[in-house]
């Protein structure tokens, strides 16, 4: 019988901070928050973890403040992944219709097919998404089951990662006192959190601009079609402030989040402010000009990355909701306006879609992924019976015998 509430919780383990979101899901599947804790991340670079003790601290500084703010203990939690080891592409697979009609069989047996691909020893399938499914030569179909036909083909969209980062991760997690039930790639989780449906529609490109990392997310007919990860965040904007202006990392982050501008002609030309150089060196003026032509740099550096990207995939004649920017680094001032004339699309600032209870301090870019993870995780719970659900380790241990299966039937 199921409990009247359930709890779910969503973990970011992110480069610059750990973030953990607890919320209480009732019989009726209303979500509401009650917890939430956020800590400083040590132990990861670029998305990837470097230093398992100093990670597995960070876990449970944030996971203990979460429990303390919501009452409540819990021992299983959906965690973000990204770094520069994710690797994603498309697939497409074929098979007959057995009977008459559609059956949710036949869809799974289809979409085991499309995943039927090499895949390298050191890697394992994080997701298998499926964009659309075609009957009989009639494509744009969501949901196939009941249909009439004799031929069903899918089109998916397979994310990848490195078998020993991704057990790094999921170890830390563990060793915090907390079983790493999904697996969720962060740009999806920060889409879930950020854009509508109609923007998933008409066709969107989700950057999320982490620590460590820049994920992109590329939506069209409301499917992921492209996830990329680029390893340039918001940390080199600090590095490269901190280099430039030869002051110390958390001075070169202060300045960056309270006065810095990624455009010098939005700015005071003749404004200055008083930094801290390193240990034993004077205070000394610096010019928001400068800053904000170091910060530009970057942000320009960033920005043709993304456009490359999406000019490679021949996406952007489809990008007509244009690019969302969302994660810690879209809070630099001008963000927007310098990429909506960089990469030549409308483009806009992606804050939270509020739900269950969230605070105006929680409305924010920076937690869009850990607020899509709590979504991620209501949603599993809801479409899930309990006695199937299964951690994402489990399922990678079963991933190689599946597809060994799928390849005796073919051959």
């Amino acid at each position: 019988m199921k409990q009247k509430k359930s709890i779910v919780v969503g973990l970011d383990v992110g480069t610059t901070k750990v973030c953990t979101l607890i919320g209480e899901l009732d019989a009726d599947a209303n979500l509401e928050i009650i917890g939430i804790g956020t800590h400083p991340s040590y132990g990861l670079k670029k998305g990837s973890v470097v230093n398992i003790e100093k990670t597995v601290n960070s876990i449970s500084n944030s996971l203990e403040d979460a429990k303390l703010m919501a009452g409540v203990d819990f021992n299983r939690a959906t965690i973000g992944i990204a770094g520069s080891h994710i690797y994603s592409f498309n697939s497409a697979g074929v098979v007959p219709i057995k009977g008459s009609e559609i059956t949710d069989e036949d869809v799974d047996q289809v979409i085991a097919a499309a995943k039927a691909v090499v895949i390298p020893s050191d890697r394992e399938v994080l997701h298998v998404i499926p964009q659309e499914f075609i009957v009989d030569n009639t494509g744009g179909i969501k949901n196939p089951v009941g249909m009439c036909g004799v031929r069903l083909e899918v089109k998916v969209h397979i994310v990848t990662g490195a078998v020993s980062l991704i057990q790094n991760l999921v170890k830390c997690v563990e060793q915090a006192g907390v079983e790493a039930e999904y697996i969720t790639l962060q740009p999806i989780a920060s889409s879930d959190a950020v854009l509508s449906s109609e923007e998933k529609e008409m066709g969107v490109v989700l950057v999320d601009i982490g620590g460590g990392t820049t994920d992109l997310a590329i939506w069209k007919d409301g499917s992921l079609v492209h996830s990329h990860i680029i390893p340039v965040g918001g940390n080199h904007f600090t590095n490269d402030l901190a280099v430039a202006l030869k002051i110390p990392h958390s001075e070169a982050e202060r300045v960056k989040l309270n006065h810095a501008s990624v455009l010098a002609e939005t700015i005071n030309q003749s404004s200055h402010i008083t930094v801290q150089g390193i240990a034993g060196s004077r205070p000394r003026e610096i010019s928001l000009k400068v800053i904000a032509n170091v910060l530009g740099a970057r942000a320009e550096e960033l920005f043709g990355l993304i456009k490359g990207i999406v000019m490679d995939l021949n996406l952007d004649s489809e990008i007509t909701g244009g690019y969302v920017i969302s994660g810690g680094g879209a809070l630099i001032e001008s963000m927007a306006p310098l990429g909506e004339y960089l990469l030549e699309k409308p483009t806009k600032i992606g804050y939270p879609i509020p739900f269950g209870g969230m605070t105006k301090i929680m409305q924010n870019p920076q937690y869009s992924t850990v607020l899509g993870l709590l979504l991620d995780a209501s949603k599993k719970i809801n479409n899930i019976p309990k006695e199937e659900h299964e951690s994402n380790l489990e399922v990678f241990n079963k991933i190689g015998d599946s597809l060994k299966g799928v390849f005796k039937g073919i051959f």
